[in-house]
């Protein structure tokens, strides 16, 4: 995958978020310890979303490059963000939408809560 692909990627995933009801905080949110593809709310819930593109599920599924360590890294950004912006009165939880970009259309799949993390 290219960079412009997961530009489109990040755009239709937003484009899909904002038409099911979420709103968007931060897009490409970036701290000194990675960064968050996107920030919504919906309702009392803040979600940070990990977005994947691929062209083909050739070396496995968009979802399957969400590792452990890029898990705990999401985590850790989340952590910095809630205290930084001292968000003490909503819930959150970490999504995953995947895109598999085939025959010019795109297969968009929300997962929710698609990973948690205890530390």
């Amino acid at each position: 995958m290219n960079q412009v692909t997961g530009k489109a990627g990040e755009q239709a995933a937003l484009k899909h978020l904002i038409e099911n009801g979420y709103q968007l905080v931060h897009r490409n949110y970036r701290c000194r310890l990675g960064e968050v593809d996107l920030i919504m709310r919906r309702e009392k819930m803040l979600i940070f979303v990990e977005v994947k593109t691929r062209k083909s599920t050739q070396y496995g599924l968009p979802r399957e490059s969400v590792t452990y360590a890029k898990q705990k890294k999401i985590y850790q950004i989340a952590q910095q963000y809630i205290q930084r912006y001292r968000i003490n009165h909503l819930l959150f939880r970490f999504d995953v939408i995947e895109i598999l970009c085939k025959n010019g259309e795109e297969q968009i799949n929300h997962i929710e809560n698609a990973f948690f993390f205890n530390g």
